[in-house]
């Protein structure tokens, strides 16, 4: 009986923590997968590349790619996903900033395990060389240093609009 009760509990704390955890602002686009090993009866192990644009800023995309583990924990969404995720970052259009950032501010958020581990996307600007820099990386620490990859995006002028400066843009 205390074993159920028990079980009841951890379900119950489980689900909360899943519906009190904030979502990405928007789901990432799925541009295309590659399978990396079949599976006969369960879903392939894939290589995914996604798409995302930055929330706040306006002429700038992202594009990362990521492990999934198919199989059936996969299948059924409780698969701890790898670490290993790559990040390409570039202007495709005017660049318009809607708001102020801090340095470090989360771009985008997506789970990649039932518990723990998340993967991130945050924004900072080299004020210098007026530069945009993404980093990814995930939340859950792998043999003592996260796994991360960077990408970075000049602002240029595009057609006659000038290149406005991302240190206009910081928070104090």
């Amino acid at each position: 009986m205390a074993l159920s009760t028990l079980a009841k509990m951890l379900v119950a704390a489980v689900l909360a923590a899943l519906i009190a955890a904030p979502a990405a602002a928007e789901e990432p686009d799925r541009i295309f997968d590659k399978s990396t090993k079949w599976n006969m009866l369960t879903p392939d192990h894939k290589l995914a590349v996604y798409g995302i644009d930055d929330p706040l800023i306006e002429g700038v995309a992202c594009h990362y790619a990521l492990p999934e583990k198919g199989g059936v924990s996969g299948m059924f969404g409780v698969a701890e996903e790898v670490s290993d995720i790559s990040l390409a970052c570039r202007q495709v259009g005017p660049v318009v900033f809607t708001g102020k950032f801090e340095q470090g501010d989360e771009v985008f958020r997506q789970r990649r395990s039932l518990f723990f581990k998340k993967m991130r996307i945050v924004r900072g600007c080299d004020a210098e060389r007026n530069v945009l820099i993404y980093l990814v990386y995930s939340d859950k620490l792998i043999e003592g240093s996260p796994k991360n990859s960077t990408s970075t995006v000049p602002i240029m002028p595009w057609g006659d609009q000038p290149a406005p400066r991302c240190a206009d843009f910081l928070e104090d």
